[in-house]
């Protein structure tokens, strides 16, 4: 004998389901009484409606998530204005602007006004200065601050003919490390990859990280940087 089971052991779920599909742009007519006289269903009927709850589930989700999208680049405004809009808009703005999200953006123009003497103008403000400059980093003008950087962070003594103070004034260095030009240490940086790229770079973080070797001098400079490695990267692999 086939069992049979009230409606009620489904819960809400079939009737939530069936009402927000029912609201759908193009659902047909009367599709919500198909099932306002299911009293009593058997076993078979329970697990096809459990398919069909999942199934209207799935078609809710993509209705919701694919074609009503909240309006991201609708600005008509410039200025103060555009900036105060985007930092109280749509969450993706801010990233795709300043290749950083809204909290990082506020910190770094707070740090910034506080601590390195950053202001505005008469007619423009700070956060539309830091603003127009990481975007320009974030949007091709960083390729040529990166060719820029071979320039900056070199040796100012590429030769290294000059034997160090710090070396040359203590006789505990002195001259067992009177060719030493400075120190090397790897440090893993946080990198935002797409989930189909990130495995070779989440090691032992257990995050996407690039392995940075870098190099200073004894007046704390950097001498040398290299960055790209992946985070599986092992420091003696970058260092040869």
């Amino acid at each position: 004998m086939t069992s049979v089971m009230n409606k009620g052991v489904l819960g809400p779920c079939i009737a939530e389901v069936m009402k927000s599909v029912s609201s759908l742009p193009g659902a047909e007519p009367g599709l919500l009484d198909c099932f306002q006289n299911m009293d009593i269903i058997d076993e078979e009927e329970f697990y096809f409606y459990q398919d069909v709850c999942l199934l209207l589930r799935t078609v809710e989700y993509y209705h919701d998530t694919y074609l009503v999208k909240t309006p991201c680049m609708n600005s008509d405004q410039t200025g103060n204005r555009w900036m105060m809009e985007l930092l109280a808009g749509h969450e993706s703005r801010c990233y795709r602007m300043f290749r950083m999200e809204k909290h990082v953006f506020l910190r770094l123009c707070n740090d910034l006004l506080e601590n390195y003497g950053l202001t505005g103008s008469k007619n423009i403000c700070a956060a539309e200065i830091v603003g127009m400059f990481v975007h320009m980093l974030g949007h091709g003008v960083g390729n040529s601050v990166c060719r820029m950087a071979i320039d900056v962070i070199k040796p100012p003594d590429p030769e290294f003919n000059e034997i160090p103070e710090e070396i040359s004034r203590d006789t505990r260095y002195m001259p067992h490390f009177k060719n030493c030009i400075g120190a090397i240490d790897g440090v893993h940086v946080y990198a935002s990859i797409p989930p189909r790229d990130q495995i070779p770079y989440i090691g032992r973080k257990g995050i996407p990280t690039q392995n940075i070797m870098a190099v200073c001098n004894f007046d704390m400079q950097f001498t040398f940087a290299c960055a790209g490695w992946e985070g599986t990267a092992h420091d003696t692999r970058i260092f040869t």
